[in-house]
């Protein structure tokens, strides 16, 4: 604590968090232990941090949502252990639709990136600098994301996704795959990825095989789940792709073919 930030006396703030002059925390706040918020942080209220996360200089959390609809309902806005939130990140709290907005833990989001309303974030994601999420956004664990990429409201990315810099964000992302080209489409698996994550060779080949059958075979995709889950070997991989295809509503991102 210090004589030049403004510390709202309700907010519950562990005793080892560190916080840096010019800060603003607001009552409903909680921020645990070890934490570290950098100078001119904004914190309003809802905001749930964890232990061990860094928030540097310039980031505001837990705003009200740039959203007409939201009617003042009392949401939040989380963020889990050990995530760091670099300069001039936004993070929005969310509106009734999930009543929060979530960044899980382990995560990195890098400067001017902006989580809007309802977003909800797993754990180990990297988002480089000045992304930007529309509300309702959803993304699985170990996704990353490059610079520049704009995403569409109620979009999701699957797990252990590749998204090149600059990129538009307007179909489902499945997991393990990398996107790139506009419109956006599927370049491959994420196999440098998948190999640091300790994926071994054989499921790597396993998943490349399944996309291949969706994306470069020539079938539609409904046929194409239709062969996958007759002809391809079991594993829980597998029917995390399945899963996440058949739950696209709004479909998925174009294979390389279809450009």
């Amino acid at each position: 604590m210090n004589d030049f930030s403004h510390i709202h006396p309700k907010a519950k703030i562990a005793k080892d968090v560190k916080i840096d002059p010019f800060v603003t925390i607001y009552p409903n706040v909680e921020i645990g232990e070890r934490t570290w918020i950098g100078s001119h942080v904004t914190i309003f209220d809802g905001a749930r941090i964890g232990k061990n996360c860094r928030i540097f200089p310039g980031a505001v959390i837990s705003a009200i949502p740039q959203d007409l609809k939201f009617q003042g309902e009392e949401t939040t806005a989380e963020i889990g252990d050990n995530t760091t939130i670099r300069e001039c990140v936004t993070i929005n709290r969310g509106t009734k639709d999930k009543m929060k907005t979530v960044v899980g833990s382990n995560c990195l989001l890098m400067a001017y990136v902006h989580i809007a309303h309802d977003c909800i974030l797993g754990n180990n994601i990297v988002i480089a600098n000045s992304v930007n999420f529309a509300g309702h956004v959803q993304i699985e664990d170990a996704a990353i994301i490059e610079g520049m990429v704009a995403v569409q409201q109620f979009v999701k990315i699957g797990a252990h996704s590749f998204i090149t810099g600059g990129s538009l964000v307007r179909k489902n992302i499945p997991p393990f795959v990398k996107a790139a080209r506009e419109p956006l489409s599927y370049i491959g698996i994420n196999s440098v990825g998948l190999r640091r994550r300790g994926f071994s060779n054989e499921t790597i080949l396993q998943i490349e095989d399944i996309y291949r059958t969706i994306y470069l075979r020539g079938y539609n995709v409904s046929n194409a789940l239709t062969i996958v889950e007759q002809e391809a070997p079991a594993s829980k991989e597998k029917e995390q792709i399945i899963k996440f295809i058949r739950e696209s509503v709004n479909g998925i991102m174009r294979g390389s073919s279809q450009v």
